[in-house]
This record gives structure tokens, sequence and C-alpha cells, in this order.
């Protein structure tokens, strides 16, 4: 696409040799005789950069700067002036020009500047439309879930994000996502334009982890032939991510609780004391409390990263949320693998939603991934699941609670039934024997409470 550049100059003269050289290189010019019709042109066909001379009549230079730096920032301004206007000009930079030219033009000079502001103002466009990328993808609009507890959890993140928290703890069991929680909480708020870095504490040992965040000076130990910027350096004014704190060492533990409440930091081999600005969100399966109980976390710590938890619910406990993710992954897999998957059968997603997910949502998502690797359906059926998810829901199947009837603890018609009908009417009559109590009402259809709970949700009794 061919860029557009608006010239603004009362003197004819000028306007034509710039047009001219311009037009040569390739641009597409636009001419303005005032500052008023800039602006007007501005607002009616746009411009990639502004040419703008300091002294017009009508509007002064300077007043069309300010217009266009106030409503169309996006819009650099190169502004052009005679000797006598010098200070002028550079007052003017500093007021939101991207540059100024000298008065008479070297033509060679006036296409340095031009390609040197362009280019500018295309890697500010691309640096924002990755963050708007960055923001779509990583914000709480991508923690899909529509229970009651995932919708506590992005209000929770929401209101960190924008407050002045510098230090956060997410807590929950592997694969439930708090990961992505880190990431919610950095792109939701005002440092998204900053780094966002992430390290796993258990990946190395403490001495290595702590080259990695703190940076270390050249000769520090061997091995260390320059000086290397840590983490906190690299993401000054940014997020970062500590996964899997609980497997920090205590001696690092100390380093980092400084971090925490004074915001400096020594590289290692270092003197000086460095500042930063960051948030740091802390992530852990562990127990901590535990944890400090049997020495191998510092109470300290603990309490100053407790002070703002998020807890991330498993997907065990958010039934609900089952069909949601897998639709999200399914849509995701249909354009990484070029499948045309509509969804999965009935069986299958009762499945999926009896069972218990230790490995939560990475699991889910590893499930539905494998499937559409190997399968060409347009509905995944139960087949296609691993064994060990569906087999437990087979068994409960197979057995239909029919083995009970043989004894005389359900009063059952002698014929009319569906089988589904009458294990619904088995569950009903043990819910009523043992007056609500799901844990003696399977015990009495020999089934576990998990398979009998999964049998009320069936027959709507849940």
């Amino acid at each position: 696409m061919t860029e557009r550049i608006l010239i603004v100059d009362d003197e004819k003269l000028i306007r034509w040799s710039l047009q001219k050289n311009l037009v040569h290189a390739g641009y597409e010019v636009l001419e303005a005789v005032d500052g008023q019709q800039a602006l007007e042109m501005i607002e009616d066909e746009g411009a990639d950069l502004m040419l703008l001379d300091v002294r017009m009549p009508r509007m002064s230079g300077l007043e069309v700067l300010a217009h266009t730096v106030e409503h169309h920032p996006e819009i650099p301004v190169v502004l052009m002036t005679a000797f006598s206007s010098v200070e002028g000009a550079v007052d003017a930079m500093k007021r939101g020009a991207f540059d100024y030219l000298m008065k008479p033009f070297n033509h060679d000079e006036v296409l340095l500047v031009v390609r040197k502001a362009l280019h500018a103002t295309r890697l500010q466009r691309e640096l924002a439309l990755l963050q708007q990328q960055q923001r779509s993808e990583f914000g709480t609009d991508n923690l899909i879930g529509k229970s009651a507890k995932v919708r506590e959890v992005c209000q929770l993140i929401n209101k960190i994000a924008v407050s002045t928290a510098t230090t956060v703890l997410v807590l929950g069991e592997s694969g439930t996502g708090k990961d992505l929680t880190a990431k919610a909480i950095h792109y939701s708020s005002n440092r998204a334009a900053q780094p966002f870095v992430n390290i796993t504490c258990s990946a190395l040992p403490e001495q290595l982890l702590e080259s990695e965040l703190m940076g270390h000076e050249k000769g520090s130990f061997t091995g260390a032939r320059e000086r290397k910027r840590g983490l906190f350096e690299v993401a000054d004014g940014g997020t970062v991510f500590l996964d899997e704190i609980g497997d920090m060492g205590v001696g690092l533990q100390a380093k980092l609780l400084r971090i925490l409440e004074e915001k400096t930091f020594r590289r290692v081999g270092g003197t000086k004391d460095l500042h930063v600005d960051v948030r740091i969100v802390a992530a852990t399966n562990r127990n901590l409390e535990q944890a400090v109980r049997e020495g191998n976390f510092r109470e300290d710590l603990y309490y100053r990263l407790m002070v703002i938890p998020v807890e991330i619910p498993p997907l065990r406990e958010r039934i609900e949320d089952i069909p949601l993710l897998i639709t999200h992954f399914i849509d995701r897999f249909n354009v990484e693998f070029n499948k045309k998957t509509l969804g999965l059968t009935s069986d299958a997603m009762d499945c999926c939603e009896q069972y218990g997910w230790p490995g939560n949502v990475r699991e889910l998502r590893n499930v539905i991934e494998r499937a559409m690797i190997l399968e060409n359906k347009e509905y995944l059926d139960l087949e296609d699941l691993p064994h060990a998810l569906r087999a437990p829901f087979e068994g409960i199947e197979g057995s239909g609670l029919i083995g009970r009837t043989d004894t005389a603890v359900f009063q059952l018609p002698d014929c009319g039934y569906a089988l589904q009908d009458m294990e619904r009417e088995m569950v009903r009559q043990a819910l009523e024997k043992t007056e609500g109590n799901q844990s003696r009402a399977a015990g009495l259809l020999d089934i576990s409470r998990d398979s009998l709970r999964y049998k009320m949700r069936k027959f709507g009794m849940l």
C-alpha cells in the first residue's frame, strides 16, 4: 500500500519541489496551503506523515502540531523551518513533533527523514497490533468457563490487574491454568506494553536460578565471561512470573523477599544495588503452609506472598465448564490441523463430564488434541477417548445397576420399563430409602458415590 504524505506550506514553490521528489520516490502526496486546510484533509483523507511549515497565515504550524498530536497521534509530524526558527522547532519536538527540516532543503535529507519517520510509525503500529493481540489472547476473556468459580476468579484478576499490587500468589493443582492466570493479570494491566517474563523455579539449580533472576557480573563464577542482565532487569516496568515457587531454595527465598519489600537486588558477584519496578506473580501447586511447618519455605516470604492469593479451581469442581472447554479446543485444533470436527457424541460428552480429570484442563486439552490427530470424524465418539478415561464410564453403563434386581431391595415392574427407566427408578428408590444420603444410597446400589452423582445428574435429580 502506497504511503500518503501531506505537505503543509503556504509557499507554492516549496510544495511543488517536495511533491515532485516524493512522488518520484514512490509516495502519494497531498498538499495544503494552510493549517486549517491541512486539518480538514486529515479528517477527510487521512495521512501517514505530515511535512508541516512552522510559520503560516491563519493558523501556525505549532497550533496544527498540537491538534494533530492530540487527535491523531498516529500521524508523525516533521516540521519545516528557516534558520531563525530552529529553537522553536526544537521546542516543538518536545511537544510531539517527530523531527524537523531546515530550509532550504537537501532533498536526500528530506527522503531520509521521511523514511525514518514512516519506519518508526510502522513499528509503533505493529507493536500496538501485537499488544492488542496479546490482550485478546491472554486477557480474562480467554479464561473459558461460565461457572461461578471461574467468574469469581475473572473478577478478582481484573481487580488485581488495575491495582497497584506488585505481589500476587496463584494457587492451584497442576494443569489448572496458573500460567494463563499470570498472563491475564499482566495483559489486562497498564504493564501490558512492558515485558512479561517467566521461569520455572524447579527447572534450575539454586545458583543458576539466582543468576537467571538477578543476573551476574563478569567473572563472578566459572563460565561468567561477561556481565548478564537478569530477568528482573529485563522485566523492569512489567511482570515476572515465578512458576513452582514452592520448589525455590531457602537461600534464594531470602533474596526474593528483599526484592518484594525493597524493589532492590544485586547481581551475582555485584556490589551495587539495582532498583526495579516489577510485579511478581508467583504460582505453586504445593501446600505452602505445610512447607513452612517443615522448614522448606520461609514463613515471612509466605505471608508476603499471601497478601493477594488467587485460587484456581480444579476442573472436577466446575463440570459445567467442560463442554465449553471442549468446544474451545475443538475450534482451535480444527484450525491447527485443518479438520472439520463439530463436537462430541452424547456418550463421549457424558464420559468427559463424569471423569475426574486429575490433570485438569491440560489433560482435557491433550485428550481432545490426541483424538483429533488420530480421527477424521464430524463427531468424536466414546471409542476415540483414551481407555483410562472411558473405562470407569463403560463399567457403570455395563452394570446398568440391574445386577441388584434379583434382591428384594427394589420394587420394579415385571415388564414395560426400558433399561434407562429401570435405572432411574432404582436410583430414586435408593435415595428414598436412605432419606437422600448419597453415600448410603451408593452402597445400596453397589456403586461409588461419584457414579451415583453421575446418574443423578443424568436423570435430573441433582
